[in-house]
């Protein structure tokens, strides 16, 4: 997080709500020789106190859970660029990296198998819901067995919130003109989106 305080008046609520709408993000533990991350997508609760998820069986932050509750953290990151001086259309500016960062931090526990199926669910379909005319994807479209098979890949989980902290650096400390100036100067640069459609055409080797 960064620590100007410029950047880190956003009201719980909106942050609650950012990071439930982009609802993925990077979990991390402490292991006991490195730390441990995983990228996961979430479902946050509407007030903010609870998340739920799901990891492959064999990921390591499954086995550090086998005793018990641990302390994590989820980092949700939102849009992001590289914001070139020249753009302020000022004098004697730097360079700098706009960004939006909310951290979740909490208990992170597993959850018995019963709780999959309705998790995967409740996922799923939040996530379904966007791609509205779409007919809704089901888990009942999969064969039983198929579905069976896939669920015992996964383990449910758990966070329950206790701090969440959150980052909007967006030229927030510069005036009105030039913020806005680099507004468009990012805009015209950097077609996020389109990006990641060229990679998902042409993946590396």
């Amino acid at each position: 997080m960064h620590p100007n305080p410029t950047f880190r008046k956003t009201p719980e609520a909106r942050n609650i709500a950012f990071a439930r709408q982009r609802g993925f993000g990077i979990l991390s533990i402490n292991g006991e020789r490195h730390p441990l991350s995983a990228h996961i997508p979430f479902l946050l609760t509407e007030d903010g106190t609870s998340l739920e998820a799901h990891l492959a069986r064999s990921n390591p932050i499954l086995r550090a859970l086998k005793d018990g509750v641990k302390p994590a953290v989820l980092m949700v990151s939102g849009p992001e660029g590289y914001i070139s001086p020249d753009w302020y259309q000022t004098d004697d500016q730097v360079p700098t990296w706009n960004y939006v960062a909310v951290h979740l931090t909490g208990g992170l526990e597993t959850r018995p198998a019963e709780a999959l199926l309705p998790h995967l669910d409740r996922l799923s379909g939040f996530f379904e819901a966007r791609l509205a005319p779409k007919p809704v994807w089901l888990t009942s479209k999969v064969d039983a067995q198929v579905l069976a098979r896939m669920q015992r890949m996964i383990v449910p989980i758990r966070m329950q919130i206790s701090e969440i902290d959150a980052t909007w650096k967006l030229a927030q400390n510069k005036g009105d003109a030039a913020r806005m100036a680099a507004a468009a100067g990012l805009r015209a640069s950097t077609p996020e989106h389109a990006a990641l459609a060229d990679l998902m055409e042409n993946p590396p080797a």
